[in-house]
């Protein structure tokens, strides 16, 4: 071995040593590893840069780290499907945020419906969530097997259980939307009703539906109605307080919205409603 070493001229101690450090490399990836797997079992659909960005590590940066973790299998596989949720009414309102500025929590909420598959019951079933298009917190939710508004009525009161109501309340123009108990009940909280005209004006509700399914329930397989609202309540919770947000300074939605509030105003992040018109 000795002659070998000569012949490719480096010493047996260069060997010994890099041997050690690939030994330590490869401890640290294997707590990583485990690290990463723990954060998935929470968060299921979480994409490689979401992992990095939570576990910070020191000894390997963004791009290397990403590349390893794809070919370690740590690839997300999204499902495309669609299913109608929402039927235009005859009555609406217009759009109201467009361009809006908005630096606080309860200016601004926006909602929608989407449906969830259940293959072992091979149904549907139905959720509303309700998102501060500030902080990006799930403030209400429902999961009914049932598009009526009624549904949408108990989000909207879990919603004002536990945060301010919001200056201006949007949504797209489903039929439920203008259900006259709900309709009542914004301008009880002195809500002011906007509405969006296509898909993108109403994108922090959507990208909500798309996240909770493909991130969290997709991956738990929920198999009847009532693991479905376990596991619901669940991702509300993961995505409430652990999931980080690249556009709120990677914190979880919970977190920014402490940071936010005990800022002045004039120190506070804007966020602009883009108009797509």
């Amino acid at each position: 071995m000795n002659r070998l070493y000569k012949v490719v001229g480096i010493s047996k101690q260069a060997v010994y040593k890099q041997e050690k450090k690939q030994a330590i490399l490869d401890k640290k990836i294997s707590e990583l590893v485990y690290q990463a797997e723990l954060i998935r079992s929470d968060h299921p659909g979480c994409g490689v840069e979401k992992i990095y960005n939570t576990l910070k590590p020191d000894f390997i940066g963004r791009d290397r780290f990403i590349a390893l973790f794809m070919e370690l299998g740590f690839r997300v596989k999204m499902k495309k499907n669609y299913k109608r949720t929402t039927y235009a009414a005859n009555v609406y309102y217009p759009n109201l945020i467009k361009g809006m500025k908005v630096n606080a929590p309860s200016v601004i909420w926006q909602t929608d419906i989407t449906y969830i598959y259940i293959p072992k019951e091979n149904r549907y079933y139905y959720a509303i969530f309700i998102i501060d298009v500030y902080t990006k917190k799930i403030v209400g939710y429902q999961i009914s097997d049932h598009m009526r508004a009624t549904a949408n009525v108990e989000a909207f009161k879990m919603a004002i259980k536990y945060n301010f109501p919001p200056l201006i309340h949007h949504s797209d123009r489903g039929a439920q939307y203008i259900y006259k108990p709900y309709i009542k009940l914004l301008m009880e909280n002195n809500c002011q009703i906007s509405m969006s005209l296509i898909a993108q004006e109403n994108a922090y509700a959507e990208r909500i539906n798309r996240t909770i399914k493909e991130e969290y329930i997709e991956h738990w397989k929920p198999e009847n109605f009532k693991e479905l609202k376990r596991y619901m309540k669940k991702a509300v919770k993961n995505y409430n307080e652990k999931r980080l947000h690249n556009n709120i300074g990677k914190m979880a939605p919970v977190e920014f919205e402490k940071k936010v509030l005990n800022l002045p105003e004039k120190e506070r992040p804007i966020e602009i409603i883009y108009d797509y018109q």
